[in-house]
Parts: C-alpha cells; structure tokens; sequence
C-alpha cells in the first residue's frame, strides 16, 4: 500500500500561556496542504525501514513510522511490515511532515491489516506520538488548542486559493523558539479573525513570528516579499522555518527562485492521500 501524507500551515498561532509542567497552551488553526511525502507499507516476513530523499537527523529507529508500527504492534497482533518512507517535505520548517507521517502509518496499517480501529482510538494513539499528530488523522480544517492535540472541525475552504510555501533551508528547533516565546492572551478571537479573510493581515498573527524574525531577518524578508509578489496573506508555518502566502491567482515562483519554492492549489487532501 501506498499513501502521500501531507503537510499544513497554520493560519495564526497564539500561545496563550505555559503550562507548569514546562509545556504551553496555545490556539492555531490548522489547514492541510498538498506537499507530501511518500510511504510504502508492504507485509514482510521481517521487519525494516527504509527511508530515502531528504535526510533525516537521528537514528531511524526512532523514526515517528516506527514509532507508529510498535504503538499499533504492542496492542494488535500484526505481521511485520517493509516500510520505505520517500522524504520531500522538510524537516524543522513547521509543515508537520514527520507527524503526518506518524499518523499515515497508523492509517495504513489500520486499513492494511482490517483491525477496525475506531477514529477516536486513532486520535488517542497519534497524540501519543506527538502534538501535530492527530491532526493528520482526519486531515480536514481544525482549531487546535491545549497543547495542540484538542481539535475541533472547522468549516473552512480555500480551495479556489493557492500557496507558494518557501523554504530557505534553515532547520528550527521548536524547544528554542518557544524560549523566547512571552505568552499572552489575544486581543481578538482566533474564530472571529477568521472569518474575516480579507483582514488577516492585521487580525492573525503567529506568536513565533517576532522573535524569530529578530534573529533571522531573512524570514520577515521573505514574508514581506510575498505581500509585494501580491500575497493576500503571509505567514511562517508553526514554529518555522518554512513562510507561505496565500494568493488569489497562481503567482510567479521566480521571485522565490533562489529558495526551495512549491506552488500549490489549496484543494483538501483525499482519504490516506
């Protein structure tokens, strides 16, 4: 079986406070986009992993697919399985590339071995895994909020959109960026700014953004390019590194030319694609 777990964005992310267990609370909506991955998962007599295109820093036998394989493996009985994960999405650019690939395999493997999962169970066992990760389960629009892993549907469609997401090869740790991170309650509802699109520009804001930007100046650069290449709205994806823009009409990709540039539509992924 083969699937293309997908990355998102964050339209605003607002870290409301910290936790005294050292983690924040915070409020995000989170909207998928189709720039993927590409994970293969095949019975086998043994069990391996393979994963090729971009590297990936670590010992993959901490990948989050195989973290995902022994979770569903403690509590199924399932066979083993050849899994060959294809990197494309980058890591440390905040698209969520790795938990999507977390929670595609706990799909898969679901689906692969019939073990009627419920959608509920799955959510449980993706936030085991990670705080993105349950997102990438249902795949659809979602207001996060606790430390993430609290979703609720949101009814949102910017499908007649498209996106240019870049990135400038600059890989983010999110535990730094939450340290200089100063959390604050917002002056406006996340639920109320969003509906309001032609105003994101001055009601959505990404709590990341202003420290990161101090110190990288290339990021507010890229942002502010976007506006001039006709972005209705810009923002850096979670923690970054990765910066987007919406546009209403697909906008020319050689301005961005010396980043790693994708042009997308904003179509809604399909079921495990």
């Amino acid at each position: 079986m083969i699937t293309f777990p997908n990355s998102k964005i964050n339209l605003g992310l607002n870290i409301l406070d910290k936790r005294a267990n050292g983690y924040h609370n915070l409020e995000t909506c989170i909207y998928p986009i189709l720039w993927h991955d590409i994970l293969e998962i095949i019975p086998s007599k043994s069990f391996s992993f393979v994963q090729t295109g971009r590297s990936i820093p670590g010992d993959p036998k901490h990948n989050l697919c195989v973290k995902a394989y022994n979770l569903i493996k403690k509590y199924y009985q399932i066979p083993p399985t050849n899994i060959h994960l294809h990197k494309i999405i980058p890591t440390g650019a905040g698209l969520g590339g790795g938990s999507a690939d977390a929670a595609f395999t706990l799909k898969m493997l679901n689906q692969l071995f019939l073990l009627k999962i419920s959608n509920k169970r799955l959510l449980h066992y993706a936030s085991l895994l990670g705080s993105d990760c349950p997102f990438f389960i249902d795949n659809l629009p979602a207001i996060a909020s606790g430390t993430g892993t609290k979703l609720e549907p949101y009814e949102l469609n910017l499908s007649k959109y498209y996106i240019i997401v870049i990135f400038a090869n600059l890989h983010l740790s999110t535990s730094n960026s939450y340290a200089h991170i100063q959390p604050k309650i917002p002056k406006n509802s996340l639920r109320a700014s969003l509906k309001n699109l032609k105003k994101w520009p001055n009601l959505l804001r990404n709590d990341f953004e202003p420290p990161l930007f101090n110190n990288t100046p290339l990021l507010a650069n890229i942002k502010s390019r976007l506006y001039t290449q006709g972005a209705f709205y810009a923002s850096m994806s979670g923690s970054g590194s990765a910066v987007y823009g919406l546009f209403e009409n697909p906008p020319a990709v050689s301005a961005f030319q010396k980043y790693e540039c994708v042009l997308r539509s904003l179509e809604l992924p399909s079921e495990l694609s």
